[in-house]
């Protein structure tokens, strides 16, 4: 059974993980407490894992490899789409510090409450706040946000949440029309109309279901 540390390594030496606070927040949270009580043994694994209601728990090196690209510093406010079991707002909200905050979007109630009781049992629910929405609209209540990513796949990087980030603010999304294989794109807010767009590289996420996103099946 691979542990925490061997893990974080493994992401290291690989290339996954460049910088030391990313490494940090890797070490710290624990990622069992995020997933499946049956598939904790496999907490550590370089994979994602099945959190039920169709959904995913991405693997160790994608969540280090947002949050590499993300650039994220202390003090941050963010937006995530699509919480999971909230191991990935977890992270950031490690990583952004106590005067930082996540404000995380999931549109399925069963895992929206899984995920606030992950976060309270470990202590991150006062930097995290969980939302049961519509995440393809993003959180206009709280916005503008410094950064703003999504942790499942939409047809196109949905309007709402481009119009959200702050004039040089980033956003990952990943985007393409194949629900399994996607491109991961960055978007920085140059000015009030200008978006510079960049794509990073193939990744495969689960659909963005909403208005913006793909429709229910």
């Amino acid at each position: 059974m691979t542990s925490q540390e061997e893990m974080v390594e493994n992401l290291w030496s690989s290339g996954y993980l460049h910088s030391r606070k990313v490494k940090e927040a890797l070490l710290k949270v624990p990622r069992e407490e995020f997933v499946p009580e049956n598939k904790r043994s496999y907490a550590y694994m370089d994979t994602p894992l099945p959190i039920g209601e169709g959904q995913t728990i991405s693997a160790p090196h994608m969540v280090a490899i947002l949050c590499e690209e993300l650039a994220l510093k202390e003090g941050m406010k963010i937006l995530e789409i699509g919480t999971g079991y909230g191991y990935n707002a977890a992270v950031v909200a490690e990583i952004i510090g106590e005067k930082g905050h996540v404000y995380t979007l999931e549109r399925i109630e069963s895992l929206a409450h899984r995920a606030m009781d992950n976060l309270k049992r470990t202590g991150y629910d006062k930097r995290v706040k969980v939302i049961l929405t519509d995440g393809t609209q993003g959180y206009p209540e709280e916005a503008p946000y410094d950064r703003i990513y999504a942790t499942a796949s939409a047809p196109r990087v949905p309007e709402p949440l481009k119009t959200q980030l702050i004039i040089g603010g980033k956003l990952l999304s990943p985007v393409g029309s194949d629900h399994y294989f996607q491109e991961l794109v960055s978007v920085i807010r140059i000015s009030e109309e200008e978006f510079q767009t960049k794509k990073l590289g193939g990744v495969a996420f689960v659909p963005m279901i909403g208005k913006h996103g793909w429709p229910e099946e």
